[in-house]
């Protein structure tokens, strides 16, 4: 109980005699609490106690970071957060599990820690009614789809998936009203045509994946940004303009393009689109046969 709003600390190391402690919160004056690099040295207490210091504090913005922390409890009652960051963790897919009180939560960050099953993580979301954002990158996420049902947070507008295991079946267990979506570095292949109905999608980041061919906007009739840097990606189809006649902007770069006139038709009706084009060679030539 003080005047002290934001309080910042890194290199936090916790000795020994971990007591439990019963803290009233109300009348706090605190709104954002940020912890970086904490040692536990005795891992010999109960590990609530510990976690419900936090999980209960009556603030809008926490951040527990490049701790080696391996789970956090639900609040206890109704939460006040609106931003979490525990980036770099030990947390996994049993985090916030059936937690219903965090709904006034909107920004959510777990980048590098150790998730495995997207499911798990919509299931985890769809609690949360007022999420925007959700960095879910540098995890060791997967989906096998087979009918698996997902459920995400209606709310959800921004997705990072970027960096994780994922292959094409993750198109069947994203969240309907996403606008910006990262799936940058996965194993993606192929993008499965009628089987994402994402309408409100704007920005998809899918450089450094696997696929052979740009993608068609069957499902994401509002995308206008598009990222297949770093591909495996040859010669573009013709109907790309057809089915995306929406994109502004196409980031390209690094793939392994062969010469043909496909190619270069399609350069110039991008060019005569008015979009941009990022990465492509400069020009091409291309020979037609006499006649």
């Amino acid at each position: 109980h003080s005047s002290v709003e934001y309080f910042n600390i890194n290199n936090v190391t916790q000795l020994s005699d971990i007591e439990r402690y019963n803290f009233d919160y109300s009348g706090t004056s605190m709104k954002a609490l940020t912890m970086k690099k904490i040692i536990i040295t005795d891992m010999y207490f109960s590990q609530d106690d510990l976690y419900k210091i936090f999980a209960d504090m009556n603030i809008t913005d926490m951040t527990i970071a490049d701790s080696e922390m391996i789970h956090m409890l639900c609040p206890s009652s109704k939460s006040s957060f609106r931003y979490l960051n525990f980036l770099k963790n030990d947390l996994t897919d049993f985090l916030f599990r059936k937690c219903d009180n965090l709904a006034q939560l909107e920004t959510l960050i777990l980048q590098k820690n150790k998730f495995e099953s997207l499911r798990k993580v919509s299931f985890m979301t769809s609690h949360m009614k007022s999420l925007t954002y959700l960095d879910m990158s540098n995890n060791l996420l997967r989906h096998d789809g087979a009918g698996v049902q997902c459920r995400w947070a209606e709310s959800l507008a921004e997705l990072d998936l970027s960096s994780n295991q994922l292959v094409d079946a993750v198109f069947e267990c994203l969240p309907a009203n996403v606008q910006k979506l990262s799936l940058r570095n996965n194993q993606i292949s192929n993008v499965p045509s009628g089987v994402a109905e994402l309408k409100s999608l704007e920005e998809l980041n899918l450089a450094s994946n696997r696929l052979a061919d740009l993608p068609g906007c069957g499902g994401f009739t509002s995308l206008q940004f598009l990222n297949v840097e770093m591909n495996l990606i040859l010669t573009p189809s013709a109907d790309f303009f057809q089915s995306c006649p929406r994109v502004r902007e196409l980031q390209a770069g690094h793939n392994p393009f062969q010469c043909s006139c496909e190619l270069q038709a399609f350069i110039r009706l991008e060019r005569r689109s008015g979009g941009k084009l990022f990465g492509w060679p400069a020009a091409y030539v291309c020979e037609y046969p006499e006649g």
